[in-house]
């Protein structure tokens, strides 16, 4: 039978890991351990952790601050169980999220496995428009929420699984502070390791509240993706400059309009607005998250086409080190 161990990283975010605990609280399967591994945090954390440490096998640890994913590593060392799971501190789980894990692992043979996030219904109108940015298919095509939008997997560490002895194998996550889950998933490739989709263990994941947080957040995976391109050459799509093209060409597009008064260019991205604002009432049934999914969605491809042009100038261009270029993006 496989074992699991949930492990949390958290900075700060007290009223979310409540809600997280709470929601493990409720599992079908009971059969597992939660490590909380507190990062450096201005706040205590203990009392959330005494209020279900009777309930739940936990265990909790502090530490100084550094980062996501080397605070994973932390808790993955001390992880007693076969499986590792990787939550993000914002997410809340559905009743039978361990109970399909363990089915899956019996039928979906792998050495690391994800799946998907949404929006809870309980989430507000601008948590539920940029969760669907983030997963639309006119946005980011749509991988991370549905499997058949990829043919190979790359889990990301909202909700991300990996085989313990595996992930002891390659390091675990790497010095990156942003983007250090897919370069987890590439390293697995690379070594031969197998990643899969499990469709039925989706987190409602609540992301950023506001659009400047949001804004600021995929700016950072932006400016993360050339850097990845140069760790992992072989996995390199094209796509990866749609955001930047996308912004390139709306620039260029107002430019004409005010300099010759050609719109014919701008008038593509009304058709865009347009199959956006559709698409987004369809699946949310929602005008107003429809409306606001719109300014998320602009918000997401500038904002990451920025970042990544930004990042592929100084890497490319400047010929400067990734640490160079972007040095809080590394430990």
């Amino acid at each position: 039978m496989n074992s699991i161990s949930i492990i949390i990283a958290i900075y700060n975010r007290r009223d979310e890991l409540f809600e997280l605990l709470n929601s493990l609280l409720r599992q079908t399967d009971k059969d597992f351990e939660i490590i909380v591994v507190d990062d450096g945090s201005k706040i205590d954390l203990s009392p959330t952790i005494k209020f279900f440490e009777n309930q739940l096998d936990i265990k909790f640890y502090q530490k100084t601050n550094s980062g996501p994913g080397l605070t994973r590593n932390y808790g993955a060392k001390r992880a007693k169980n076969d499986w590792m799971v990787f939550v993000d501190s914002d997410v809340i789980v559905e009743e039978n999220y361990i109970e399909n894990i363990k089915k899956d692992l019996i039928e979906i043979p792998c050495d690391a496995f994800g799946g998907a996030d949404k929006a809870h219904k309980g989430f507000n109108i601008m948590q539920k428009a940029i969760s669907y940015s983030m997963t639309s298919v006119f946005t980011t095509g749509g991988i991370r929420g549905n499997k058949k939008a990829v043919s190979k997997f790359q889990p990301r560490s909202f909700n991300m699984g990996v085989n313990k002895e595996v992930f002891l194998k390659v390091g675990g996550f790497s010095e990156m502070r942003i983007g250090e889950d897919p370069d987890l998933s590439m390293t697995l490739w690379e070594n031969g390791y197998t990643t899969a989709f499990f469709d039925n263990i989706g987190v409602y994941h609540k992301r950023r509240t506001d659009l400047g947080k949001f804004s600021k957040q995929v700016y950072q995976f932006g400016c993360a993706r050339p850097i990845l391109n140069r760790r992992h050459p072989n996995y390199v799509k094209p796509t990866f400059w749609f955001p930047s093209l996308f912004l390139l060409g709306y620039v260029m597009g107002v430019f004409h309009y005010f300099v010759w008064g050609y719109g014919h260019l701008l008038a593509l991205y009304g058709l865009y607005t347009f199959i956006v604002f559709f698409h987004a009432l369809i699946v949310t049934k929602n005008v107003n998250i429809a409306a606001m999914a719109i300014i998320a969605t602009y918000v997401q491809m500038f904002s990451y086409g920025y970042g990544f042009l930004k990042s592929w100038i100084k890497l490319n261009i400047l010929r400067q080190s990734p640490k160079e270029a972007f040095p809080s993006h590394f430990h």
